[in-house]
């Protein structure tokens, strides 16, 4: 019975998170035509709104921990579900992403994705896409901000495992921008798929900067490497605080999106 009211709560709660995000383009579509800069104030209050709807709806309340990186940086973080980016994106100042082209095409999100810089990547084309986004940060081409990447490309559901790609390192070390790893829980509240949505504290947490010094002399695979030995444990911990058992042992290799 309780799954059953929870399961209920959960569809009404993606029901109104879909309708406002329709409204709130009706009021900031026009203002980002008007000037760009409304766009990164589109993309918060919509995202402030999810994280308070989800708080009182379903019993999801969230949480953003450590130094949120404010200058020009690239974001790795662990990626398990759409919350994830909906509390990063309401917490930095000026986020960018690496996304997946076809997101360019969907409705309203596309749109303001582009409006605030981020890089449509097509699939089997990362490595090309990780070039030309180096030729644009250094070109000045990219709007200024915080670049996030997910290194393992793509949704990882909790206490699955996928290996990480170089992309967040090639990056650094062409552009010498710090690496801000960011840990997270979000998945064993909320999956990949799917309308259950579970109570419970979900936690982002930004871990302090690799920076050029910390990884000198270092290659792309020793990088991603470190990043991979920062990132998994600090997850692991949330996961574990959020009651969620992560087995070191036979780990299965998750299915891409």
């Amino acid at each position: 019975m309780m799954y059953a009211i929870q399961w209920l709560r959960s569809l009404l709660f993606i029901g109104q998170m879909y309708l406002a995000m329709f409204v709130m383009a009706l009021f900031f579509i026009p203002m980002t035509v008007i000037k760009r800069e409304n766009s990164y104030w589109a993309v918060r209050s919509y995202c402030h709104w999810v994280r308070w709807t989800a708080g009182w709806m379903v019993g999801l309340k969230s949480e953003v921990r450590g130094e949120v990186p404010t200058d020009e940086v690239l974001i790795a973080s662990k990626h398990q579900s759409f919350f994830d980016i909906i509390l990063i994106v309401s917490a930095v100042p000026r986020p960018k992403f690496i996304m997946k082209a076809v997101l360019k095409w969907a409705p309203i999100l596309g749109w303001f994705a582009l409006k605030i810089g981020c890089v449509p990547v097509e699939r089997g084309k990362r490595g090309a896409a990780v070039k030309k986004m180096v030729a644009d940060v250094k070109s000045g081409a990219q709007l200024p901000g915080q670049l996030i990447i997910f290194p393992q490309g793509t949704r990882v559901a909790a206490g699955a495992h996928l290996p990480y790609k170089v992309g967040a390192a090639v990056l650094h070390q062409q552009t010498g921008q710090p690496v801000v790893p960011a840990a997270t829980n979000v998945g064993v509240f909320w999956p990949r798929h799917g309308i259950y949505r579970k109570p419970g504290l979900a936690v982002v947490e930004f871990l302090p900067p690799l920076k050029a010094e910390d990884v000198d002399g270092m290659d792309t695979g020793e990088i991603t490497k470190v990043l991979e030995q920062v990132i998994e444990p600090a997850s692991n911990r949330l996961m574990a605080e959020a009651g969620f058992l992560v087995e070191d042992t036979g780990r299965q290799a998750a299915a891409k999106d």
